[in-house]
């Protein structure tokens, strides 16, 4: 399907092809290949695995768009805290506020476990997902110096408090 496609909504519960759900084992072929269209240095299947079997603080969400996963997104929730671990949307469904409806999403799963804040870590250069968080309600509040080990791109610290 081609990225203008009238068919890919402008906002994911626009539509009923649209599915926000739990990440499973079975996605992680899917979620893999969106992890390598997005990163440099794209987690292993093993990271993956390690988060959703082991990882009691982790939860993790995934897109649907006419049954393919075409989005994902995680976070770690630590008491009255999330941390979101990260977020990505497949290249071909870019622009069409699937980034967005997956943060929304966590946002709303960490508000059902009573979390009250919210924060995250977003590359320098990376000023469409730094809108995005603005959008959200997400401040800078603090940077680390050199903290993507591939380029020693600077991460922006952004929270949502209160959440």
């Amino acid at each position: 399907m081609a990225v203008n496609d009238d068919r890919v909504p402008e906002l994911a519960d626009s539509s009923p092809d649209i599915v926000i759900r739990d990440m499973y084992m079975a996605d992680l072929d899917a979620v893999l290949g969106i992890e390598s269209h997005s990163f440099t240095t794209p987690w292993s299947r093993n990271a993956f695995q390690t988060e959703l079997l082991e990882n009691t603080f982790a939860t993790y969400l995934v897109v649907e768009f006419h049954g393919k996963v075409v989005a994902y997104g995680g976070m770690w929730i630590i008491l009255d805290e999330a941390h979101v671990t990260n977020i990505a949307v497949h290249p071909d469904y870019r622009g069409h506020h699937l980034g967005e409806a997956i943060m929304v999403g966590l946002m709303a799963r960490a508000k059902h476990s009573k979390v009250v804040r919210m924060t995250l870590e977003v590359r320098r250069g990376n000023l469409v997902a730094q809108n995005l968080y603005n959008k959200l309600g997400f401040v800078q509040l603090g940077v680390r110096r050199g903290y993507y080990t591939d380029t020693r791109e600077d991460a922006f610290i952004m929270w949502k408090d209160p959440l």
